[in-house]
């Protein structure tokens, strides 16, 4: 309801003009109808850093994207969310098709992504043509679509790199061409999806009980899924035991299973429900049952020629860690999302004589939303696009960047005051898809233990410990502290490793938790350091010198026995530059 439509109670005798502005709806633009790539600093000064001279031909291509990610994508999003897929299970002569029905909304977003996803191999080849790398374009590609739509950015991306991979080495031929034809669009066509959980056992893969017949050159598979998302895709990786194989996680193999069989027949893939979410309504969550469905061994058959190596879901999960990276990128789309929703906000709401943004209070709040989420960024665009790739990286990153997305949208709702609470306001929506995010690909435990395996079977912690001296090494010259701060918490670091080494099974597992939130905490600054050397050498600005410092400061620092109550306010007298270059508001009241 618009300012102009006069109501009765806008003539109470204490009401006023003064008053009436401030629940003028018009001044409350948020987030959607924004360009997200022209008001995202921070979004440009990483893809500049990293593409180079490339950077002038991609940047018309990236503020395409913005306004179509930050226009229609998002109001779609909204409309999906309000009205999600359906399933109709049996035809008119009782006939199970199982088939998911998605809503307009969805098929409209869907269309226009895919047709300019920076994957799709057209433009891969035009970008290449023009001697630039389209590797940091499709990570900010995704970036931008995870502040919009998260749930859509699983129906499109749901281990379709995983999925392409294991089937050009273990397919049959003709299935490679059929999986080809299906991803000609690209990575993020959306016809992807693997199928782990069941009802055994969430992360307990080993207790899994979907089984694996040999019928020729491919395989029978039956099975219940509990939990699989993207159920209205055509093309499944779905974990199984093969007959007489171990029952336990080396007699897990990977199988292929495609919508339809060989000979074109509908295959053995049946649809049992539609999970009933909190959030993440834009992808299709289902139980799903494979009845003698025809699937093919993603995997080198055993000695007897039957059954794959052993190494069947260590192989898989290898891959698996692109997957982790994209959900740790959807927890910094959703923190970005909100980090944008509260600055509007806080700038457009008034109380006790001011906008909420000039209180001291909320200013500290928007200002480590502000350094927390350029962490974020830092730790995902170097998950990405970092040389070398570290083995610690994605279950480090995502245990961040997961958790953040979660917390910065309960900021946003808290800035929002009630109406943040209501799900016309987005910042709702924006919460409850978060939710997600530190449960997919692996909880906070799981990440642990593989940062475990890592450093136990792989001595990761040696690439990772150099990676981060590093770009320590990177940091401009003038804030020694900050620098040496960062510098003896990697040594501290390297210690605590080692100290952990020698803890006894049940102590370390214990102390899994802490010791990796430790590494994430020092990598982040290290990272930040490195981003404020890189800024000091092209534009001589100290910006990410000041977010650094902060972010080293609330992570790393002893705050004494005061707790930090008597440090520098630089948060404060600084935050007109913190917050401009997180976010330009182009608007004309802006």
């Amino acid at each position: 309801m618009g300012s102009s439509l006069i109501e009765p109670f806008d003539r109470l005798p204490f009401g006023g003009a003064d008053k009436a502005r401030r629940y003028a709806t018009e001044r409350y633009r948020g987030a959607v109808g924004r360009n997200w790539y022209d008001c995202d600093p921070t979004l440009r000064f990483l893809v500049r850093r990293h593409l180079g001279d490339g950077f002038g031909w991609a940047e018309p291509r990236l503020r395409e994207v913005g306004a179509l990610m930050g226009g229609p994508v998002a109001r779609w999003a909204e409309e999906t969310d309000r009205n999600p897929p359906r399933l109709e299970k049996y035809d008119r002569w009782g006939r199970d098709v199982s088939e998911v029905v998605m809503p307009p909304s969805f098929e409209a977003a869907r269309e226009r992504l895919v047709a300019t996803s920076f994957t799709r191999p057209g433009f891969v080849a035009e970008a290449r043509a023009a001697g630039v790398d389209p590797e940091p374009m499709t990570v900010a590609w995704s970036y931008l679509l995870d502040q919009a739509d998260i749930g859509m950015a699983c129906a499109l991306g749901t281990g379709g790199d995983m999925v392409l991979s294991l089937t050009e080495s273990f397919a049959p031929d003709d299935v490679k061409a059929r999986v080809r034809e299906l991803f000609a669009a690209g990575e993020f066509s959306g016809e992807a999806a693997q199928m782990l959980t069941e009802r055994s056992g969430g992360s307990d893969l080993g207790a899994l009980e979907s089984t694996a017949s040999p019928d020729g050159d491919c395989w029978r598979l039956d099975g219940l899924k509990w939990f699989a998302s993207n159920a209205n895709g055509s093309v499944f990786v779905v974990l199984a035991k093969p007959e007489g194989a171990a029952d336990g996680v080396r007699g897990i193999a990977p199988f292929l299973v495609l919508r339809e069989r060989r000979d074109g027949s509908r295959n053995g893939v049946r649809v049992r429900r539609l999970k009933d979410k909190l959030g993440t309504r834009s992808v299709a969550s289902a139980e799903i049952e494979f009845t003698g469905a025809e699937a093919f061994l993603l995997a080198p058959a055993s000695s007897a020629g039957r059954g794959g190596d052993g190494r069947g879901l260590a192989r898989m999960m290898e891959l698996t860690n692109g997957a982790r990276l994209g959900i740790a990128m959807m927890g910094v789309g959703c923190a970005r999302r909100s980090l944008v929703e509260a600055l509007c906000y806080a700038r457009a709401r008034e109380a006790f004589g001011t906008s909420l943004d000039a209180h001291p209070l909320m200013r500290r709040k928007l200002a480590e939303l502000v350094v927390e989420t350029e962490a974020a960024q830092a730790l995902v665009f170097d998950g990405y696009l970092g040389r070398p790739r570290l083995r610690l990286g994605p279950a480090l990153i995502k245990l961040r960047t997961a958790r953040l997305g979660v917390t910065a949208a309960g900021d946003a709702v808290e800035v929002h005051g009630g109406n943040g609470y209501i799900e016309q306001w987005p910042v709702a929506r924006i919460l409850r898809d978060a939710q997600v995010n530190p449960i997919w690909e692996g909880g906070d435990n799981i990440l642990c233990l593989d940062v475990r395996r890592a450093i136990e079977r792989q001595d990761a912690d040696g690439p990772f410990l150099d990676r981060l001296a590093e770009a320590a090494g990177r940091a401009p010259g003038g804030d020694d502290a900050t620098a040496a701060l960062v510098d003896g918490r990697i040594r501290n670091l390297r210690e605590a490793i080692g100290r952990w080494r020698g803890l006894d099974r049940a102590a370390a597992e214990a102390r899994l938790y802490p010791l990796a939130q430790y590494m994430a905490d020092v990598y982040a600054a290290a990272l930040l350091l490195e981003q404020a050397g890189w800024e000091r050498a092209d534009s001589g600005g100290d910006r990410k010198a000041l977010v650094a410092r902060l972010y080293a400061r609330n992570r790393l620092a002893d705050p004494g026995p005061l707790r930090g109550i008597d440090a520098p306010a630089e948060e404060l007298d600084r935050f007109k530059d913190l917050v401009d270059g997180a976010f330009v508001d182009m608007s004309e009241d802006g």
